[in-house]
């Protein structure tokens, strides 16, 4: 092969060797130029004949190797380039080196990163999860959102059961394969019903959601189009964002004001109440698409007849959102939004003592009146609901993939206790406790939103004592005791975060009666002692607040009668 010949592709290289003047080093780049599947260079180095010891052949060849010659020419000189050919491929290393593992072996591979428990598999994480348990079993826990699961539910939690992927609704499914698990949705959606006491003729549900907000926001997307006007309780006032949420800047916080629009409607500022008359003018004049009922902090009973009045003048979907105060509406200690709402979602967890996760209720059959009042959206009183298919369908596919087959098998655990009368009898427990800690919190002087509570929160006043929800949120914590801030729609209307919102179902869940309370009424209010005299010291910015809290000989103190105190009652779930 003449160089002029020689093809772009395979560039020659030259250079001279050190070994003897006469050698000449070549190098013959056969890589294709494929940018997708670039070759490794093949460099080829041409030497004088050297005797390396090894037996030849007459030709000079090694007797052990295949060669096939190649004639090329350089400036016009003839040469032979030997090329090794291939050698055959041979089998497996591997194979050869090592033979194929029993399928004892293999069990027992599985075995080694499949059945270990925690403690063995991740000891770091179990540390951590220890701690956080003993941080519950020893502190009180006051947050009206939370609550204690029973063991049952944790082992359901823990199951099997998420291992099974199940899009879709019970014979509708992607993925096959989901026999038992339609079963189990099923058996949940049953349970719901008679839970709540609904008849299924009348009443759907879906148990898929993921969260109350999620939920929530199913809703929305199901009945309404982008740009749809909502109405809900001021975040301020005690409701939830999930209901749509402006900062005062104008900056919207929450999907629902984000997709939707939304219009708030507020407490009386003189009273703590909710303000009808000026929710039905606000309603007249926005003509929201959905009206919501139910908040995330308002202690006192929502008069849901007169929101069926109001969403009927304004040709609304009426829709309650009745997340704090589900346990309640179930064991019947306070009045039903089922008996005048469209739609009723709800998070699992709060009240209701179950899994964290959401549902949703919808009517369904056909439209009726019920005490004169028209049930149903734009005041049309005939034909069918049509919620089930646009919900559902917003559920999935619009806005959620596969359910927690875990989480629907726990709750089908909880929503067969919560018929019971044992689980009445607990939802009348939580009141009463309530209504203990109010009474206990008011002869201390203290100041409580709208004076007491109809259910199982109440709201404390700060701003009486001159303190702050951060502050005193903080030294809480630091005692192992655990509430959450909030804000006060203050006398003039103006929003203060100077309160705390405290709920009484998880120590009710533990065993705790109105005696009990009352021993923590009296921590909370030395609580409040210690957080005035640090603000007193140190300030209430906050950098210079948490310095006061270190090593605080008060604080310490507290802390230990607070854990001697809640280490006497029994924690659901846990082992003895």
């Amino acid at each position: 092969m003449d160089l002029s010949q020689a093809q772009s592709g395979l560039p020659l290289g030259f250079a001279k060797n050190s070994i003897a003047d006469d050698s000449i080093s070549l190098q013959i780049d056969t890589s294709f130029r494929c940018s997708s599947n670039p070759v490794r260079s093949v460099p080829l180095q041409f030497f004088e004949e050297k005797d390396d010891g090894a037996p030849r052949l007459e030709n000079g060849k090694h007797e052990d190797h295949n060669y096939e010659d190649e004639e090329i020419r350089i400036l016009g000189r003839s040469m032979c380039v030997k090329r090794q050919r291939d050698p055959k491929p041979v089998s497996n290393p591997c194979k050869l080196l090592c033979s194929e593992p029993s399928f004892d072996q293999r069990r027992a591979a599985v075995r080694s990163w499949g059945n270990q428990p925690l403690e063995e598999a991740d000891p770091e994480l179990n540390e951590i999860m220890n701690k956080e348990k003993q941080r519950q079993f020893l502190g009180i826990e006051l947050i009206a959102s939370e609550n204690f699961v029973c063991r049952a539910a944790m082992e359901a939690l823990g199951s099997h059961l998420t291992n099974k992927y199940s899009e879709g609704m019970p014979g509708a499914r992607y993925y096959t394969g989901n026999h038992f698990i339609d079963q189990i949705e099923t058996l949940c959606h049953e349970r719901a019903l008679t839970a709540f006491n609904l008849d299924s003729e009348k009443w759907g549900v879906n148990v898929q959601p993921y969260s109350c907000t999620s939920a929530n926001f199913a809703v929305y997307t199901g009945l309404l189009l982008p740009g749809d006007r909502i109405m809900g309780l001021d975040p301020p006032s005690g409701g939830h964002m999930s209901h749509g949420w402006y900062m005062p800047g104008g900056k919207k916080v929450s999907a629902a004001s984000i997709f939707f629009e939304s219009f708030p409607y507020k407490l009386n500022p003189q009273t703590g109440y909710i303000d009808y008359d000026k929710l039905e003018e606000k309603a007249l004049d926005y003509r929201p698409k959905i009206l919501i009922c139910g908040g995330s902090s308002y202690p006192r009973e929502w008069d849901y007849a007169r929101f069926r009045q109001i969403a009927d003048r304004c040709g609304a979907v009426l829709m309650c959102d009745m997340a704090q105060i589900s346990g309640l509406v179930a064991a019947k200690e306070c009045s039903s939004p089922f008996d005048y709402c469209d739609v009723v979602t709800s998070t699992t967890h709060k009240s209701l003592r179950g899994p964290r996760g959401g549902i949703i209720f919808y009517r369904r059959g056909a439209k009726s009146r019920k005490q004169g009042m028209c049930l149903g959206n734009s005041g049309d009183c005939s034909g069918q609901y049509d919620f089930e298919e646009k919900i559902n369908f917003a559920v999935f596919p619009s806005l959620q993939g596969g359910p927690h087959n875990n989480h629907i098998a726990a709750l089908a655990i909880t929503l067969k206790q919560v018929a019971t009368p044992e689980y009445k009898a607990y939802m009348q427990q939580v009141k009463k406790n309530a209504q203990a800690l109010a009474s206990a919190l008011l002869r201390r002087k203290c100041k409580l939103v709208t004076g007491g509570t109809d259910n199982h929160l109440l709201l404390w006043d700060l701003t009486t004592l001159g303190l702050t929800g951060k502050c005193y949120e903080k030294v809480c914590e630091m005692c192992h005791i655990t509430l959450n801030k909030t804000a006060i729609f203050g006398e003039n209307g103006a929003i203060s975060p100077g309160g705390v919102r405290i709920g009484t179902p998880a120590m009710t869940s533990r065993g705790c009666l109105e005696s009990d309370f009352e021993t923590m009424a009296d921590f909370l209010y030395r609580a409040a002692q210690i957080t005035s005299a640090v603000q007193r010291d140190h300030g209430k910015l906050q950098k210079e607040f948490l310095k006061g809290l270190q090593n605080n000989k008060d604080i310490i103190d507290l802390r230990n009668r607070v854990e001697a105190f809640a280490a006497q009652f029994a924690m659901p779930g846990f082992d003895d």
